[in-house]
């Protein structure tokens, strides 16, 4: 079974830098696409940023600012958060999409709160 951990979230004051890390267990998931999303306050759940094989994919709103990356052997992702800013608050969720089923996956989610 598909499991998702995410770790690293927490308080940071604006401008700061913050590292989510995220472990992927129960299979192999190099050719699948691994993401982050966010859920601000009150807000729908809206993506952050996506890695496959080769080719990353960011919201325009974090672009310049997030860097996202994976370690297939590990079967990990990683988003390094940089110049953090209020409006980066939001919980923090991995998501893998298996590309064999197009079956989601989702962790836990973590907090991030940006102070101003």
């Amino acid at each position: 079974q598909v499991r998702l951990v995410e770790s690293g979230g927490g308080l940071v004051q604006a401008g700061g830098s913050l590292t989510l890390s995220c472990a992927a267990s129960g299979g192999r998931f190099s050719i699948d696409i691994m993401g982050w999303y966010r859920q601000p306050p009150g807000k729908q759940r809206e993506l952050v940023a996506l890695i496959t094989t080769g080719i990353t994919n960011y919201a325009d709103s974090v672009k310049g600012r997030f860097t996202i990356s994976r370690d297939n052997a590990k079967n990990t992702v990683t988003l390094h958060m940089s110049a953090l800013k209020p409006d980066d608050t939001a919980v923090y969720y991995c998501n893998l999409r298996k590309i064999a089923t197009m079956s989601d996956y989702w962790g836990q989610g973590t907090q991030v709160t940006v102070s101003s």
